[in-house]
């Protein structure tokens, strides 16, 4: 006798929220160290950032973690564009030497991304698995906003060489 009951469903992936990895990386950019005598805490972005080129370039590599996570929560894409808005102003005010590193200590680029992927997960606004065109549409926002990141690096990068009289 055989048994013809379906095999039963695997349990689901669960997929709420970002990684602890890349929740881990919010909290040392972000909010590793809390300021005595405030309730304000500040990360390693802004110290990352003295460096010229290679902090915009750790920025960049978070940014891509956290645009992942997005995408793998299914998040809209007019949230993607509104996540890469968010890095967009941390990497334009980060230009200005020290002035903007310190203005970088108080946007949190990386924490503030984080918080929108969790609340729109948590209010349902997740598209369909099912969507046509969803990964083409959100690989397209994230790539978009990874090139012009990356633009801004190399702009970055071709500053300080013409600084150095080497270009």
């Amino acid at each position: 006798m055989t048994d013809s009951r379906p095999a039963p469903a695997p349990a689901p992936v669960d997929h709420t929220g970002a990684s602890p990895v890349t929740r881990g990386l919010a909290l040392v950019l972000d909010d590793l160290v809390r300021i005595p005598g405030t309730r304000y805490r500040v990360g390693l972005d802004p110290v990352i950032g003295l460096i010229p080129v290679v902090g915009d370039a750790v920025g960049t590599v978070v940014a891509a973690a956290v645009f992942a996570e997005a995408v793998r929560n299914r998040v809209p894409v007019h949230i993607l564009f509104r996540m890469g808005w968010n890095y967009l102003v941390d990497a334009v005010i980060g230009v200005v030497p020290f002035v903007g590193d310190v203005a970088d200590a108080a946007h949190k680029a990386t924490s503030k991304n984080l918080r929108l992927v969790d609340r729109t997960i948590a209010e349902g606004r997740r598209v369909d698995t099912d969507a046509r065109g969803y990964l083409a549409r959100a690989a397209g926002a994230v790539g978009l906003m990874l090139l012009v990141l990356l633009g801004m690096v190399g702009l970055a990068l071709w500053g300080v060489l013409a600084f150095l009289g080497v270009v």
